[in-house]
């Protein structure tokens, strides 16, 4: 009752950079509680953690948006709306990632394997991408694009079902991006340790800030079309518990959704293109 108390959908709206901190205070407690009461299963008891913290003020900001489809308002105007919503998430998402990426710095090498076992086995099975050069680019670029898509079904079926089921799987790829921006970071200080020295601090600030950017490039944009996916899946299924079936007010929520779920292909097409040549030519 605590953590869901301290924010409201409409402050969360009108004040989204507050929930930067609000997803750090979330995964934060959540990696806390994991390490204390499930420490050995922890990587994935630390994303349910900070998921069932998430999910009241995330069902009850998608039913405030579901409202918003029953005043009428244009489509243009509409998605304008559900924009303020979709800034909110998205820096509730950044929040998380931050603080996982913090965990994975700070802890020692130990709690780190185990804290991020999970995500550390799927960051290996991850491909690192084309190097915008290569001569499969477009093959990698399908394969990758495929497989976001695939976590935009999961995110639509888990709203769906479940009114703010998508948190879950928005929270898991938050503690895995954390966990490759921590260990970017990581290796990168020790390297720096030992070829710098310590008196270089400003070799470290710059060490974290490329680090954070790397992955901020198509992470972000990605995470935003899962987001509007998962609005969309959500706003659909408040619409069906309340049995507004066969209406003209339902029709006006369907044709909301398709176009959110456009939009969200064409966010998850545009992150594709910068994860497969943007990202690995900059970097």
């Amino acid at each position: 009752m605590v953590l869901e108390s301290l924010i409201t959908p409409v402050n969360a709206e009108k004040r989204p950079a507050q929930m930067l901190i609000l997803g750090f205070v979330y995964a934060t407690v959540g990696v806390l509680l994991a390490l204390w009461v499930f420490k050995t299963e922890s990587s994935l008891v630390m994303v349910f953690l900070t998921s069932m913290a998430a999910i009241p003020l995330i069902f009850n900001t998608i039913n405030l948006e579901e409202e918003k489809d029953l005043e009428g308002m244009e489509e243009s105007w509409l998605l304008k709306e559900h924009g303020k919503a979709l800034e909110a998430f998205v820096f509730l998402f950044i929040g998380m990632t931050l603080a996982f990426a913090l965990w994975y710095v700070v802890l020692s090498p130990a709690l780190v394997s185990i804290v991020f076992k999970t995500q550390g086995a799927t960051i290996k099975t991850i491909n690192p991408g084309a190097t915008g050069f290569a001569v499969n680019g477009f093959s990698t670029f399908t394969k990758v694009f495929l497989n976001n898509v695939r976590v935009l079904i999961f995110c639509i079926l888990f709203s769906f079902l479940y009114g703010a089921g998508a948190i879950f799987i928005l929270a898991w790829n938050g503690s895995v991006i954390g966990a490759a921006i921590g260990n970017f970071i990581r290796t990168n200080l020790a390297y720096a340790a030992d070829h710098v020295g310590l008196a270089k601090a400003g070799h470290y600030f710059s060490v974290i800030s490329f680090g954070l950017f790397k992955y901020a490039i198509h992470g972000i944009p990605e995470i935003l079309a899962y987001f509007v996916a998962g609005l969309a899946g959500g706003i659909i299924s408040i619409a069906a518990i309340r049995h507004d079936f066969g209406t003209q007010k339902f029709e006006h929520i369907l044709l909301d959704s398709a176009d959110l779920l456009l939009l969200s292909l064409i966010i998850l097409f545009l992150a594709g293109v910068l994860e497969v040549w943007v990202t690995p030519a900059i970097f």
